[in-house]
C-alpha cells in the first residue's frame, strides 16, 4: 500500500479591480476545499467553520495531505476535481 501527497485542486483567479489595465493579468491559485461526510465528497470554495466541524474528514484548500491509496481512489472517483494530477508518490 503506497502512500501519496495529496495538493487540493486550486483554480486562478484574479482581483475585482476596474480600472487598472495591467492587473486582468495578475492570477493567484485559490485553494478549494474537499469535505468528506460520511463517505460523500463535496467540493467547497469557502467553507464555514460549520461545514468544517460536521464533515469526517476536511482538507482545506491550498494545503498538503498524505493519504493512502483507498483514500486517493474515492478522491478521484467522487467527482469533485480531483485528478491524478494532484497526488504526487512518497
Amino acid at each position: 500500500m503506497a502512500n501519496w501527497t495529496f495538493r487540493t485542486p486550486s483554480v486562478d483567479e484574479g482581483p475585482a479591480v476596474s480600472g487598472n489595465r495591467l492587473m486582468r493579468f495578475y492570477k493567484l491559485a485559490r485553494g478549494i476545499t474537499i469535505l468528506n461526510r460520511a463517505g460523500v465528497y463535496t467540493a467547497v470554495r469557502y467553507p464555514t467553520e460549520d461545514e468544517i466541524a460536521a464533515a469526517t474528514t476536511a482538507y482545506l484548500g491550498g494545503h498538503e495531505y498524505t493519504v493512502d491509496d483507498a483514500t486517493k481512489a474515492a478522491l478521484i472517483a467522487a467527482g469533485v476535481g480531483v485528478t491524478e494530477a494532484n497526488f504526487t508518490a512518497l
